[in-house]
């Protein structure tokens, strides 16, 4: 019985988050607007988040001109014939946010049946509580919604599996995470040229 309401309770929060949500070009401008002015999003504003969201910013440019994907991807993101919503939860700070998110715009635009919506984590607090990696609020989050049966049918993020294995095995070496793990995920992002992320969404979605 407890399981039915916490399922009732996830579906409430997205239909309410749903008509807040903002399309990837609309994300993409309010990114490239705070990077001009020195801002982020989220109510926190430091150096730090200000300067992730033009290194983001520029990542993004770069992601959403050179993506390429390969014949086979194509093939199975045509297969996908049920209205799909893909709602993420993200930041403009966010590293993992800048290669992956132009991967689902992509895929999005290749398939009319996928619809991408954006919102942020910091102003929707009570999903993100519904779908936390590990116990924390990691982002982004990617929930797959079913229009025509109006149910939760998977969630991706915060990162593909061999990211959070690298993260993993750093904090078990160093018992922290130290400031080089950061350059060590983008060369790794940089060499997948997103297409590890190509596979676990197209993955995801042909459940």
């Amino acid at each position: 019985m407890q399981h039915n309401t916490i399922e009732k309770t996830t579906k409430r929060l997205i239909k309410e988050s749903l008509p807040k949500s903002i399309s990837y070009s609309e994300y993409r401008s309010l990114v490239a607007q705070l990077a001009i002015v020195g801002k982020s999003t989220g109510p926190e504003q430091t150096d730090a988040l200000a300067n992730y969201t033009q290194l983001n910013d520029r990542r993004m440019k770069r992601w959403d001109r050179t993506l390429k994907f390969n014949a086979e991807a194509l093939d199975q993101i045509s297969k996908v014939n049920r209205k799909i919503t893909w709602l993420v939860l993200t930041e403009s700070w966010c590293g993992d946010a800048a290669p992956a998110l132009p991967v689902m715009h992509k895929i999005s635009e290749l398939n009319a049946s996928i619809d991408l919506k954006v919102i942020l984590r910091d102003e929707h607090h009570d999903l993100m509580q519904r779908f936390l990696t590990s116990g924390g609020m990691s982002i982004p989050k990617l929930i797959l919604w079913d229009e025509e049966k109006q149910e939760v049918r998977g969630d991706w993020g915060p990162s593909p599996k061999p990211v959070a294995k690298l993260v993993a095995d750093h904090k078990a070496k160093h018992g922290k995470l130290l400031p080089e793990i950061k350059e060590e995920i983008q060369l790794w992002y940089n060499k997948d040229k997103g297409q590890t992320i190509l596979k676990e969404l197209t993955s995801l979605l042909l459940k």
